[in-house]
């Protein structure tokens, strides 16, 4: 049987856009990281680390080599498909994927399917009004960066529970959505405009460079300085970029 042929490139051939700027992003903001670490106790920090959610703090850690140009390539390479929040690159003849099953395998998350992603319907329960309050914004704008680093600098008499959700929420914020410092957090994914012109990924946009690591391993070999035993989750396998 003939394989089926792959839908047509966002580009064409020969004619991608070249990278003028590297990509930028919002993600691994290195001010909430380290004030992230001064508001926890250190017993605190360890169980967040040591969460499902911790990977990422894990990731900030190793200091990962950030590979612009690669992604920009990847990303240039797209197949103009439907769905909604799935990306297909071609590398070489084959196409590959990238949604939120690949998400999940790489970084262990829980990414079940939810029936509206970008507008969730969440309980709002009295204790949650409360740590809103705490933070000192509304339930339905949610908070911004800004406004959760101002408020791991005065979390000291918080209760041990609040502290924890305060980390969990800039794990969130900071890592797996990654928006604009002064924007409030609400669920997105990455979306990119015009590859022609310095842009900016919203999310975790390193995950797509592990993700072409893990697909490319003649090429995660060369340049990836892959981690010796295969450490896990798969996100944390490779070290650098250059």
């Amino acid at each position: 049987m003939d394989s089926l042929e792959p839908p047509k490139r966002i580009f064409t051939l020969e004619e991608e856009p070249f990278p003028i700027k590297n990509i930028s992003y919002y993600t691994d903001d290195s001010k909430l990281f380290s004030t992230v670490r001064d508001a926890l106790h250190d017993d605190e920090y360890e169980e967040l680390k040591e969460s499902r959610s911790g990977v990422f703090l894990k990731f900030k850690e190793m200091d990962f080599g950030w590979a612009s140009r690669l992604v920009h390539y990847l990303l240039c390479f797209q197949l103009n498909i439907k769905k909604k929040y799935e990306l297909w690159s071609l590398v070489g003849a084959d196409p590959v994927s990238f949604s939120l099953i690949e998400f999940e395998q790489l970084t262990s998350l829980n990414c079940e399917y939810i029936e509206n992603l970008e507008n969730p319907i969440c309980e709002v329960t009295n204790e949650m009004d409360s740590f809103w309050e705490r933070i000192g914004v509304s339930v339905d704008a949610g908070p911004s960066l800004e406004q959760i680093i101002r408020a791991c600098r005065r979390c000291q008499e918080w209760s041990r529970d609040d502290r924890m959700r305060l980390g969990y929420l800039a794990i969130f914020s900071g890592f797996i959505e990654g928006r604009k410092y002064s924007n409030t957090t609400r669920a997105s994914l990455a979306r990119v405009k015009d590859f022609t012109k310095s842009y900016t990924v919203d999310g975790f946009i390193h995950v797509l460079q592990v993700w072409i690591y893990h697909a490319l391993l003649e090429l995660s070999a060369n340049y990836g300085n892959p981690i010796p035993n295969k450490p896990s989750p798969p996100l944390l396998a490779f070290k650098d970029g250059k």
